[in-house]
């Protein structure tokens, strides 16, 4: 591991220098500010250990200039004080400091903050997967990291068979729902009894986060479309793991946000893409949801809801779809012939 050390006084700088090396970490030195900039930018540290009153550019002025480049940003920032006063600490946090050490410190005090924020750094910079697997490992890394064993210990798997209801528009959110194995669909209904599917889910999805995060109601409903494995996360675990940390928080929403991005994409074209567009958009989706499955099992009024259309509009298209050998259609069940075909629909298809 390598960690900057920007002192500018010579006693301090050379025996905290001899206290890191003997902890086998690799030093650079920096007598002020500036110089710890150019070298912070150059040699690209694993953290950086920087005083307040320093001539020439002071400990505030580099983490200013370091947090507005893309290759520093991130990198953990221990500040080092003379100064005990509360508004000076709070400043040098406010700016994005992780951490502080009041001088004089000892051995053991220097050591123990940089290797409690390195091993913090490290679940930001770890890609955790959206599986089993990799929820609980991150799981067994936050504990580890906030000290809570407690953590996520109520988790909950729960089995819901195919067209049962995981929640209801109007109920109070408890949980964060993650497919352990299955789908579910997200819908809304309006008053004249129709109903518009706002989105699909499958193995490795979050969702259900959003009214927690607003404390608000469902807007939706959440019904399993096939036999479902469920994860159960409690809403208080929930918001431990976002609002504990931000290291922890940023690997977290990592896994939270693919599926925020998809619902954006989908709301942009339902506004903005032709019926035909979005149910080859749709039938494409459902294929990849069925896993390795030859052929598409679905309701024409339920693939209606997905496309955002009247069910005459969608049995229409399929028609076409199957007269130009894109699909196939046998007891109700749809085989998509053409996939690569299908996607040229998506992209270049006129409306009509």
């Amino acid at each position: 591991m390598k960690i900057l050390l920007i002192e500018d006084n010579l006693e301090i700088r050379e025996n905290t220098s001899e206290i890191l090396s003997l902890a086998n970490y690799e030093v650079i030195a920096a007598e002020n500010g500036k110089i710890g900039v150019e070298l912070a930018q150059r040699e690209l540290p694993d953290l950086i250990v920087c005083d307040i009153m320093m001539p020439e550019l002071d400990g505030y002025g580099v983490l200013h200039i370091l947090n507005k480049k893309k290759e520093t940003e991130s990198i953990p920032f221990i500040f080092l004080t003379a100064k005990t006063e509360l508004t000076d600490i709070r400043k040098g946090m406010n700016l994005g400091a992780d951490d502080y050490l009041t001088k004089p410190f000892s051995d053991t005090e220097l050591l123990a903050a940089i290797e409690t924020r390195l091993k913090k750094y490290s679940i930001r910079s770890k890609k955790y997967e959206t599986t089993s697997e990799g929820l609980a490992h991150f799981i067994s890394d936050a504990k580890k990291t906030l000290h809570l064993k407690e953590l996520c210990n109520n988790n909950k798997t729960r089995l819901y068979k195919k067209r049962s209801e995981l929640f209801t528009e109007g109920d109070a959110p408890r949980f964060l729902f993650f497919i352990q194995q299955g789908s579910i669909k997200s819908l809304k209904s309006h008053a004249d009894g129709k109903e518009f599917i706002t989105n699909l889910y499958k193995t490795g999805d979050f969702f259900g986060f959003e009214p927690l995060l607003e404390h608000n109601t469902y807007l939706e409903s959440a019904v399993a479309l096939e036999d479902s494995e469920i994860v159960l996360i409690p809403k208080d675990d929930f918001l431990t793991l976002l609002y504990s940390h931000s290291d922890i928080a940023a690997s977290f929403i990592g896994m939270l946000c693919k599926k925020v991005l998809e619902k954006e994409k989908q709301l942009l074209h339902l506004a903005y893409n032709s019926v035909r567009q979005r149910t080859a958009e749709a039938l494409l989706k459902l294929e990849k949801l069925n896993e390795g499955k030859d052929k598409i099992s679905i309701a024409r009024e339920d693939l209606a809801k997905i496309v955002g259309t009247a069910s005459e509009s969608v049995i229409r298209v399929l028609s076409d779809f199957k007269d130009e050998g894109l699909i196939e259609i046998e007891t109700g069940k749809i085989k998509i012939c053409h996939a690569a075909k299908l996607e040229k629909v998506v992209r270049w298809s006129v409306a009509r």
